[in-house]
């Protein structure tokens, strides 16, 4: 009854060294040529960000069992066209978390722009705007909205791959630390030293 959740986390990690390929540009680009490295790169980019975003959605809506937090007095709002229900402070934990994973994963969009989001290659270092705050808004999103969404649907085998996701996305985030590094040096180090990955701090990058 479950397989297709295990389905799912076992997509999202098969899909890892595709988005690890996608963002070696120098290597590809070496073996390839600069014009179809980079082709191939961008193939290897949409393969993986969007696997990626595939199955991690199916964590959320693939059957498995229901949890609910014993408060309000089990008060949920029902959807009777759908013949579903949600626990009151299920809702009160989704929409926060979701509003501000949205919110990061948008301006980290709009500060790269959707081209350098979709294919993991930047011409220049961004560190204005919500970059100033972490190094990666579009991953901390993604992991607030996974929250938020998992007790939207009272998703409990989803709620327990929560830490599988955050060390899944903190190796992505290495990796692409890494060759970010090759490709700008020291000026990315800088940027590395003085502005969090994940955890925003209270005095922002200037």
């Amino acid at each position: 009854m479950y397989i297709f959740f295990f389905i799912c986390v076992a997509g999202i990690i098969a899909v890892i060294p595709l988005h690890f390929l996608s963002v070696e540009h120098l290597k590809l680009e070496e073996k390839y040529g600069q014009d179809r490295g980079r082709q191939i790169g961008r193939i290897y980019s949409f393969l993986s960000g969007w696997g990626f975003f595939v199955f991690w959605a199916g964590l959320w809506v693939s059957p498995q069992p229901r949890f609910i937090i014993p408060f309000f007095l089990n008060l949920s709002v029902v959807f009777p066209f759908i013949n579903y229900s949600i626990p009151i402070v299920h809702l009160i934990v989704f929409v926060p978390l979701f509003l501000l994973g949205a919110w990061f994963g948008v301006a980290g969009v709009k500060g790269t722009t959707l081209k350098v989001a979709e294919t993991h290659r930047a011409d220049k270092i961004v560190t204005s705007g919500v970059y100033s705050l972490v190094r990666h808004p579009q991953y901390l999103g993604g992991l607030l909205a996974h929250v938020g969404i998992t007790f939207l649907f009272s998703a409990w085998y989803s709620l327990l791959s929560t830490p599988l996701m955050i060390l899944l996305i903190f190796f992505i985030s290495k990796k692409e630390e890494n060759e970010l590094t090759k490709e700008f040096g020291k000026e990315y180090q800088d940027y590395t030293e003085k502005v969090p990955m994940f955890f925003p701090r209270i005095i922002k990058y200037p």
